[in-house]
């Protein structure tokens, strides 16, 4: 599960990141975010705190870490879970690669939990891209004073994104979307199938099946 958020969370995103994460990894899921400050590195050491693994997708080349203070973060992270990059060993972080970060955070999860962010978070790119995935988005809901949580109630009211509490409710949302999926409900664009347009639905929905696997 992606579990991602504000680099500038407060005091309630960071805990609710890290026992969402925790209980998360404690259930037997992998917890996967990019190691920036705020929501991401509490996701991490949520999972930690539950000796289970994490998965750190990094903007730059896997051997630099970034932000630099996360560095015993990440070598933690590296000896118990995975750091993932598409960029070469050396390369600095950029804002091509911060996107293509979320693409992939995206991409390696069943589904994406936005713990905190504002109207213009960078968090929502990668809830954009689960949603282009056909993946579930979900969202832990925040104060409806705080601007920190505005990115993520307004997904909730529009039906963009499924309202979560706890770790339970995220593993729900997922099977529910697994089943519907493999009922037919849903079907993966192919434009993200490496197979020419136009393939039967029962093709489809072989491809589709092991990318929602509730468990992993």
């Amino acid at each position: 599960m992606a579990v991602v958020g504000s680099r500038a969370a407060t005091s309630y995103g960071t805990q609710q990141a890290t026992e969402l994460s925790r209980d998360l990894a404690a259930m037997g899921h992998t917890v996967i975010s990019g190691l920036a400050y705020g929501v991401d590195q509490a996701a991490h050491r949520g999972a930690l705190l539950a000796g289970g693994p994490t998965i750190a997708v990094m903007p730059g080349g896997a051997d630099r870490p970034y932000p630099t203070a996360h560095a015993p973060l990440l070598e933690a992270i590296a000896e118990r879970g995975l750091v993932v990059s598409e960029a070469p060993p050396g390369a600095a972080p950029t804002r091509t690669r911060f996107l293509a970060r979320n693409r992939i955070t995206a991409a390696l999860a069943e589904g994406t939990v936005v713990v905190e962010g504002a109207v213009r978070s960078g968090a929502l790119n990668t809830a954009h891209w689960t949603a282009t995935l056909h993946r579930p988005v979900m969202g832990v809901p925040g104060p409806v004073t705080s601007a920190a949580s505005a990115g993520v109630n307004q997904p909730i009211r529009r039906g963009s994104a499924t309202a979560v509490a706890n770790a339970q409710d995220v593993i729900t949302d997922v099977m529910i979307h697994a089943a519907r999926v493999a009922g037919g409900a849903e079907r993966l664009d192919e434009s993200f199938v490496p197979e020419p347009r136009g393939l039967p639905q029962d093709h489809v929905q072989g491809v589709v099946a092991p990318a929602v696997a509730a468990r992993r």
